[in-house]
């Protein structure tokens, strides 16, 4: 099913506030790529299309602007934020430190057989998924997958952290499914990162969660090729900025 602004809303939760609904829909929809990059928002058609008034939407947008996902213009309107290569990098390298401190500790305290089995159920989730070619729900899933990693080893804050930092970063591994970053690749990944934390091996965990998290400077070159109109510029990733 082609997802719109309407879907996404309707997977938000009825209990929150309009307004926290609109900022999720909104920021997974630029996500998710449903709003592009350099698109126009118009306070008016948004509200009309989720029959709210303008002022939510206004915050909103002012919530968007402070993640860095959309810009106000005065005078001239509201538009989504073309892909910094910049900002993605310096996500990335923010959450390679944080998730690569994460594995570490899960494998350092040594989880639950509970939580070493919820996480391999998330991975067999994200490999049924591949056959039904269903990027949307690996992708869900993906999330799922670090958080509850996170979660399950106390480290609640650096979560919040990361999902502060990361949304340019996710513009760009959503478009890098399925064609540049196989998610049959990234299934495994995830499979050696968990491996890993149950036999305890803090170093083998360590380096399989660097290794998923450099995955993104892999297919950011040829994203930036195949789509040029949604970057900010045209620059190939170096090796000074591969942070």
């Amino acid at each position: 099913m082609q997802t719109t602004l309407q879907t996404l809303w309707q997977e938000t939760r009825d209990s929150d506030s309009v307004r926290q609904r609109l900022f999720q829909v909104l920021r997974q929809s630029i996500i998710q790529i449903v709003l592009a990059p350099g698109q126009a928002l118009s306070e008016k058609e948004i509200a009309d299309t989720f029959s709210v008034s303008r002022q939510p939407v206004r915050e909103a947008f002012i919530r968007l602007s402070e993640a860095g996902l959309v810009e106000v213009k005065p005078q001239r309107g509201t538009y989504v934020v073309k892909i910094s290569q910049r900002a993605v990098l310096e996500a990335r390298f923010v959450r390679e430190s944080l998730e690569v401190a994460i594995a570490l500790k899960a494998a350092k305290c040594t989880l639950s057989s509970s939580v070493l089995m919820e996480l391999n159920e998330l991975i067999v989730r994200q490999r049924s998924c591949i056959e039904r070619k269903d990027h949307d729900r690996f992708f869900l899933l993906d999330e799922m997958f670090h958080r509850t990693l996170a979660f399950s080893t106390g480290q609640v804050m650096a979560w919040k952290v990361i999902e502060d930092v990361k949304a340019q970063l996710d513009r760009v591994r959503y478009l890098s499914i399925p064609d540049s970053t196989p998610i049959a690749k990234l299934a495994d990944q995830h499979q050696a990162i968990v491996d890993a934390i149950a036999d305890a091996d803090t170093n083998a965990a360590a380096k399989a969660m660097s290794i998923h998290q450099h995955e993104i400077l892999n297919s950011l070159p040829e994203l930036e090729h195949r789509f040029p109109e949604m970057f900010e510029e045209l620059e190939l990733v170096t090796p000074a900025l591969a942070i």
